[in-house]
């Protein structure tokens, strides 16, 4: 972890933090100062991260839920609004694949639980930790897109359309809060990175030669604290 703790005294929500870029940026951010909150449905994989955390002298809690279940999200900010009074960095990171088929043969039900989670989450805790972001001196919202959001290809219809609509949800939010100069929204795009998403997509891929998540933590870290301006879109490359 790093000797800069440039969060110090703040307060980060990483959701998919029990694996991959998620667990990576919330490394990076407790390795910055931060005390990160970890979110994701499994609890043995979050300890491990928050063990990793408390090792490397950093400070983490762990938050297992399904932030498909429509109660989970409002349960969360009313547990974390009773012991802190504001919220600097949320991170946007938890999403599923779903299958890759032609837009004629996506399930109907896998597709409603994609959805579920890749946006409609997304839009749930945004409506659920928006006042803890704006009682925040300056507050940072990130998240984790894909390039087919931007740039349809066959057999990515079911989640390429859901990080479209949360591209533009986010992209929305960013105009809707950009009067406050105190609230920002970053757009990442991780690029090719070595993750198991990546690897149920590609399994034909060689993984060594993409780039390890800990690649894209370090980049969000910088973003965080760049002069970067709201609702801008970022590309990692190796």
């Amino acid at each position: 972890m790093t000797d800069s703790k440039i969060f110090a005294g703040q307060l980060a929500i990483v959701t998919g933090a029990s694996r991959g870029i998620g667990a990576a940026t919330a490394e990076a951010l407790a390795g910055a100062g931060a005390h990160v909150i970890l979110v994701a449905r499994g609890a043995s994989a979050l300890e491990e991260v928050e063990e990793r955390i408390h090792a490397a002298g950093g400070s983490a809690t762990i938050a297992p839920l399904d932030l498909t279940d429509g109660e989970s999200i409002g349960k969360l900010a009313g547990a974390i609004a009773e012991r802190w009074d504001k919220l600097d960095i949320l991170v946007l990171n938890a999403a599923m694949l779903g299958s890759l088929t032609p837009v004629q043969d996506i399930d109907p039900k896998e597709y409603s639980r994609l959805l579920s989670l890749n946006l409609l989450a997304n839009q749930a805790l945004i409506a659920a930790f928006d006042p803890l972001l704006r009682n925040a001196d300056t507050a940072n919202v990130v998240v984790l897109t894909s390039s087919v959001g931007s740039t349809p290809r066959a057999f990515w219809g079911a989640y390429g359309s859901s990080k479209a609509a949360l591209e533009n949800l986010l992209g929305t939010y960013a105009d809707e809060t950009a009067y406050t100069n105190r609230l920002k929204v970053h757009i990442v795009d991780p690029g090719a990175t070595r993750t198991r998403m990546r690897a149920l997509a590609f399994p034909g891929e060689d993984p060594d030669e993409l780039k390890p998540p800990e690649t894209v933590a370090a980049a969000i870290v910088e973003r965080l604290h760049s002069d970067s301006p709201t609702g801008a879109p970022i590309r990692v490359e190796a």
